[in-house]
């Protein structure tokens, strides 16, 4: 039963941590992203399964995760709103070819960012040629360029 406790106790704070790091962490990791997931990784295991490394624990664990995050699934789908707070929202950063500064440093996001979504996806120059632009919930930028 511990390990229950310990696995719902770390799913739910790294749950926190991830949503409140943002949401371009998630799209693109660089190196150090990497090296900060491998050692979270392996800290989470040991705080889960704390002295416990028998395979029954691993797999009551496992069970116990997996569960959490298919409920958690169904409570979004049953509850739009917890899907809000657990995923997010889109955010608008350009609007009819301004930028949103106060979006952009809510997202901890830059100009540039918003250029490089805007050149690779529809070969756009200037943020003028740009209608939207939408940080994603999965942390994508998408471009609506202007007619």
């Amino acid at each position: 039963m511990d390990a229950v406790v310990r696995g719902l106790a770390i799913y739910f704070t790294l749950l926190v941590i991830i949503r409140l790091s943002g949401r371009r962490t998630l799209a693109q990791m660089t190196p150090f992203d990497l090296v900060i997931v491998l050692v979270i990784s392996e800290t989470t295991q040991q705080a889960m399964l704390g002295d416990d490394f028998s395979i029954t624990n691993a797999i009551l664990l496992i069970l116990t995760l997996f569960t959490t995050d298919i409920g958690l699934s169904y409570l979004k789908r049953w509850w739009p709103r917890a899907g809000h707070v657990i995923d997010g929202v889109p955010t608008i950063l350009v609007v009819d070819g301004v930028y949103d500064s106060k979006a952009l440093r809510g997202c901890r996001l830059d100009r540039e960012d918003v250029m490089e979504a805007a050149r690779s996806q529809e070969g756009i120059e200037t943020v003028q040629e740009i209608k939207f632009a939408i940080l994603e919930v999965s942390g994508a930028i998408s471009i609506i360029k202007k007619s």
